[in-house]
């Protein structure tokens, strides 16, 4: 029987990796760390940010876009903030992230648009705000957690414009005026707290009676503009009958007073034709007297038909009549 050469170890003996010369190791750990040190000593600023450098967690400076130094190994870090880009903040609803048409969160976030107006009447009101970051120090030490504060002086401010107006004015004509005064009062809570915020625009993006007061709010709306309709058109007729009324008063006044004027200036020419008269019967009584008697017998005598005229020598009337059938009927 054939026997098996006895176990040889050497078969099976990994192989040593050749070792690196002495001067090349020498060489790479002072590169590594020079690599490392390099690394975390340049950094780049992009074009719509400033960079903000602390020193073992305290401010030094700020550096503008482009590429920077700083001291490695964490001994100064750098925060970037976007000074040059326009942010904005939404209340009330968010804006999904997608391309093309804006698409909204359909959540509800009522615990930022649910407001009280000073009527005692309930809101949601949807807005944006949008802001520049004008001073990075202050955004980043000055105020603990900038940009949650900011949105809490938002609401704060919004609900307290809300809260001084009635809930038509902040459904219908007031909606400029409020975006107007909550830019102009959270501007200056940002510069009071110094939060190194420039505030550039509030919108009102949306503004309505809460779900569920809604149907009752819109017949309130109903009956509202069906009084006003029913007020118009009374104005409507009033704005008709009364002027045309007072005109027709002023034109029964306005003859009234001509015809007092024309009877005055009649009477005022009959009693002076009266007193001339009267004073030339005073210079010659008996030709006046003459003169009035035949005017008058003129006048009278024009109306009779038949005139016969006697003379006192005349026996009578019938001689001088003629009478045939034609006077007979006359």
């Amino acid at each position: 029987m054939q026997q098996r050469p006895p176990f040889d170890f050497n078969e099976f003996r990994i192989p040593r990796r050749p070792s690196l010369p002495p001067n090349l190791l020498k060489w790479i750990i002072p590169g590594v760390l020079l690599a490392i040190i390099l690394f975390s000593s340049l950094f780049t600023v992009n074009t719509e940010e400033a960079g903000v450098i602390l020193r073992f967690g305290r401010y030094t400076r700020t550096v503008d876009p482009g590429l920077n130094f700083k001291l490695p190994l964490g001994i100064e870090q750098v925060y970037k903030i976007p000074v040059r880009r326009q942010l904005k903040d939404e209340f009330g609803f968010r804006t999904m992230e997608g391309r093309g048409r804006s698409e909204y969160s359909p959540g509800r976030f009522q615990e930022e648009s649910l407001m009280l107006t000073g009527d005692l009447n309930a809101a949601e009101v949807e807005w944006i705000v949008q802001y520049r970051i004008r001073d990075p120090y202050q955004f980043l030490f000055r105020v603990r957690n900038a940009p949650q504060t900011f949105r809490d002086m938002n609401e704060a401010v919004m609900r307290e414009v809300v809260g001084d107006r009635t809930i038509n004015e902040v459904l219908t004509v007031g909606r400029q005026e409020i975006a107007s005064s909550v830019e102009t009062k959270l501007q200056e809570l940002c510069a009071q707290y110094e939060l190194g915020i420039h505030v550039e625009q509030v919108v009102l993006q949306d503004v309505n009676p809460p779900d569920e007061v809604k149907a009752s709010f819109n017949e309130v709306n109903e009956a509202q503009q069906e009084r006003e309709k029913l007020i118009n058109q009374a104005r409507s007729e009033y704005n008709q009958v009364i002027p045309r009324a007072r005109g027709d008063a002023a034109r029964v006044i306005e003859e009234s007073r001509g015809y007092a004027l024309e009877r005055v200036n009649r009477a005022r020419g009959e009693a002076a034709r009266f007193n001339s008269l009267f004073g030339e019967y005073q210079k010659a009584k008996e030709v006046t007297r003459q003169r009035i008697y035949i005017e008058t017998l003129n006048k009278v005598m024009q109306k009779v038909g038949k005139k016969l005229i006697l003379d006192e020598k005349a026996g009578g009337v019938l001689p001088l009549l003629d009478l045939d059938k034609g006077d007979l009927k006359k």
